[in-house]
């Protein structure tokens, strides 16, 4: 049985079934969206596709006894791929993208405004990457990610009350440090 409307269970049936453009059809439709997940985690491109690459791995892994019952495909490569980032977080500190801060500079905009966007970018950037593991997961699945408080909550695997807490305390640590680095008190600078 599969959940009503899962288009993705119906392209993983295909595919476990040796449909290769099944198989292509789910990684076009779920692939940029979870690489995008992984990088916001990881500030990192190349471990966010690998990241997104494992995930997929997994999913072809028992795409033959899938069962939709329990999660649609694509809550279930969500959640292996917060998974894998987490891991990964725990075996290192995370380092600042370049390119991740690149990208959100609107390249239309005046090259001043430009400059300032870019440095509010890398401020945000560096306070997201200097929260602990679960407040950062926590803010990006929220806010980043726009994942309703029970999505996210469910994805990390704990009540909402305790997602609540996280961000409350994701939010004052950002705050502090954004006021920091505002007035020229940034420890971390």
């Amino acid at each position: 049985m599969k959940a009503a409307g899962d288009i993705d269970a119906d392209l993983l049936a295909r595919a476990a079934r040796g449909d290769a453009r099944a198989a292509s059809e789910l990684v076009r439709r779920r692939l940029p969206r979870l690489v995008g997940l992984a990088r916001r985690l990881l500030n990192d491109a190349a471990e966010a596709e690998d990241v997104a690459q494992e995930a997929f791995m997994r999913l072809w892994d028992r795409a033959s006894r899938w069962r939709s019952e329990g999660a649609r495909v694509e809550t279930w490569l969500w959640t292996v791929a917060t998974r894998l980032c987490l891991d990964r977080l725990r075996r290192r500190r995370p380092v600042a993208d370049p390119e991740a801060l690149d990208a959100l500079a609107d390249p239309g905009a005046d090259p001043l405004e430009g400059l300032l966007a870019a440095e509010r970018a890398e401020r945000v950037a560096r306070a997201l990457m200097g929260l602990p593991d679960r407040q950062r997961v926590a803010i990006v699945l929220r806010h980043q990610e726009g994942l309703s408080q029970a999505e996210a909550a469910r994805l990390m695997e704990i009540r909402e009350e305790a997602l609540e807490s996280l961000l409350a305390r994701a939010r004052r640590t950002l705050r502090a440090r954004l006021l920091d680095t505002e007035t020229g008190d940034d420890p971390s600078a």
